[in-house]
């Protein structure tokens, strides 16, 4: 017996003739709707679908009256008859403009992709109203006290209070900007501006930048010498080394070591910690979005954007086991020539 093209398809199709009788359906349908054999029986005993008010698909959408020029039904939401919710979207036909609906076209798609996204959504909302709070709350409190009572403060308590102040606005610029290159890299409209750049020298930068908030752990830079230059977006590549060494005093222990070695075709950057390390099996969850690990967990942003900025320079990374204990994460950073 031929299997039916239809079955192929990853979406329910129910369609009907002009006389609003089934003539086709395909197996995710049936299974959907719970039938067996559908050719010939009504569109509206056939699609047993209830919106939340326990209106049916048919009733409310009347495909076969309205307009003479309505073509379709846009996307809508509705319950099959366990309760799971579908996504439907219809197709009228009309043999000529104006005419009357000869067939309906109706195809159903599970709604688990769009509860999906809703729960990322959620959780991007309250992350960012998570981060965004703590240094807000920095900020306000400083300047609150700084305008309430500026006569009394020597000037070390204000060069104190406006340098925190400094630190948290710079805490929200940066989760601004990833914010925005994680919907930039989700919607492929990330935009790199390469030029040759020392990655020495960058990495040298953000080691100097991170250890004087992280003055309890040392932070070691070990950097071959004549390095070639890597052709990248100095701005990105600070980006990834910054979230890689900050991750690593976050959730590591003792010292965090940077190394920075080449080949013939590679820069390599390997940030490494003493800490517990992260298990095999968290290994390939790790660069997703919202993933979190340890207790000082961050946004969840941080290593999701490391591995997207480092794959759109054409490089990799690798998460393994550091030589005493603790994580290695391994970046690579084609030579000058060698970006695309």
């Amino acid at each position: 017996m031929a299997t039916d093209p239809l079955d192929a398809l990853p979406d329910g199709v129910v369609l009907a003739g002009p006389d609003g009788s089934v003539t086709i359906t395909n197996s995710v349908a049936r299974r959907m709707l719970g039938v067996d054999d559908a050719v010939g029986r009504p569109l509206a005993d056939v699609l047993v679908l209830l919106d939340t008010d326990g209106r049916a698909w048919v009733d409310a959408n009347e495909p076969y009256a309205g307009l003479v020029t309505r073509t379709g039904v846009p996307e809508q939401s509705w319950l099959l008859p366990d309760g799971t919710e579908v996504l439907t979207h219809a197709r009228l036909h009309r043999d000529r403009a104006g005419g009357p609906v000869t067939g309906v076209a109706v195809t159903m798609r599970s709604g688990r992709g769009r509860a999906r996204l809703d729960r990322e959504r959620s959780d991007l909302v309250a992350t960012v109203a998570h981060e965004l709070r703590s240094p807000l709350t920095g900020v306000k409190g400083f300047v609150q006290a700084l305008l309430n009572r500026w006569d009394k403060l020597n000037d070390d308590q204000k060069k104190l209070m406006l340098t925190t102040v400094s630190v948290d606005s710079d805490r929200l610029s940066r989760l601004i900007a990833e914010l925005l290159d994680v919907a930039r890299l989700d919607t492929g409209r990330l935009q790199l501006h390469p030029r040759p750049s020392d990655a020495a020298v960058l990495t040298e930068r953000v080691v100097n930048s991170v250890q004087l908030t992280a003055t309890s752990r040392p932070i070691e830079l070990h950097a071959q010498p004549d390095l070639p230059s890597i052709t990248v977006d100095p701005d990105k590549f600070t980006q990834v080394v910054t979230n890689l060494v900050e991750n690593a005093v976050r959730h590591g222990e003792g010292t965090v070591s940077i190394r920075l070695s080449a080949d013939d075709t590679l820069v390599t950057l390997t940030v490494e910690d003493e800490g517990e390390g992260i298990p095999v099996e968290l290994r390939k969850r790790v660069f997703t979005k919202f993933w979190k690990g340890g207790k000082s967990a961050g946004s969840g942003l941080g290593l999701y954007l490391v591995g997207g900025l480092v794959k759109a320079h054409g490089g990799t990374v690798t998460v393994t086991d550091a030589e005493g204990g603790g994580a290695r994460i391994t970046t690579t950073w084609p030579h000058g020539s060698d970006f695309d």
